[in-house]
């Protein structure tokens, strides 16, 4: 007879000593750094208002459109911080080595935002205006999961979400053509890593405690994820722009996201799966097979038109 799998709260309680250790891991690993060292002061100046300064205007910015408006994505992503504390204290608890986790996670993501804002502002890269007024529009919606995760489900989903967002910022660094903001986003990018690591590291816990579980969970989580950003104001328009530059797109989400995580797991290769599990890998496979299918077509017809812009532009 096949052993029941753990209850979610079982889950939890087992994975603990999982959680220690990797905390561990990641203090081992994690290096201070100080947002303020990666901004480049000198150059700010007094904008309008009760300063009386000189009012923004797009001319003062020297990063391209997609850049700044990949940055202003990355930043307004990063404001929503504390709708995703509140999403993972209140599934992973506040105590323990999980409350650790959860509260040094927060503190390590709480610097991206300031960095990045004061980044911008002070190389007058964005309409400061409209940055905050962008800002209060989404915090005010929060940010909930958009199906009902337990905890398994939110491991799994910020396995492949910090994978991603390290992608997106240190890609935005590269497009951005400003050595200062590629060596800013990097240092974010790194932090983004780790955080990486350390889930990947507990849904490969996971598989070992509640395979059928952990395989359902990553299927559903693959097959409709969304960035956390996606509820920003013209995320859809915004988001053409950022895979129209190369920055991210499906082919960059399929081989460079899911695929490394899936193949370090070993996804394809468990053993021990039964009923629901492998009814969750076949569900996977099919999906990743229409996803390879869309990121070729995407690529195919960006390079289509760069083509045809590119022969318009010579003559």
């Amino acid at each position: 007879m096949t052993k029941p799998e753990p209850t979610p709260t079982d889950l939890l309680r087992e994975l603990e000593s999982v959680v220690e250790t990797n905390l561990n891991r990641h203090l081992s690993l994690a290096k201070e750094w100080f947002p303020h060292e990666f901004v480049p002061w000198s150059e700010g100046t007094d904008f309008d208002g009760p300063l009386n300064g000189t009012p923004w205007e797009p001319g003062q910015s020297k990063l391209s459109e997609v850049a700044r408006t990949s940055l202003i994505v990355n930043l307004l992503t990063e404001d929503n911080l504390p709708s995703y504390h509140h999403e993972i204290a209140a599934l992973f608890g506040r105590d323990g080595a999980w409350g650790t986790w959860v509260h040094r996670w927060t503190a390590e993501e709480g610097r991206h935002g300031i960095a990045i804002r004061d980044y911008l502002l002070t190389t007058r890269a964005v309409d400061p205006v409209a940055l905050e007024r962008a800002r209060m529009v989404h915090m005010a919606s929060g940010f909930t999961s958009d199906q009902t995760m337990n905890m398994l489900g939110s491991v799994a989903y910020v396995s492949f979400q910090e994978l991603a967002t390290r992608v997106a910022h240190r890609n935005t660094g590269r497009v951005s053509e400003d050595p200062v903001c590629d060596m800013l986003l990097g240092k974010i990018a790194t932090d983004e890593n780790l955080h990486m690591v350390f889930y990947r590291n507990l849904l490969q816990a996971a598989f070992e405690l509640a395979p059928n579980q952990t395989m359902r969970a990553i299927a559903d989580v693959v097959s409709s994820f969304q960035m956390p950003g996606h509820g920003i104001e013209n995320f859809g328009r915004k988001s053409v722009q950022i895979a129209m530059a190369g920055i991210y797109d499906l082919r960059i989400h399929h081989d460079e996201v899911i695929a490394p995580v899936l193949r370090k797991l070993r996804v394809m290769e468990r053993t021990g799966l039964s009923g629901d599990g492998e009814r969750a890998r076949e569900e996977l496979a099919a999906f990743l097979a229409t996803l390879d299918q869309n990121a070729s077509r995407f690529t195919e017809r960006r390079d289509a038109i760069q083509a045809r812009a590119a022969a318009r532009a010579a003559g």
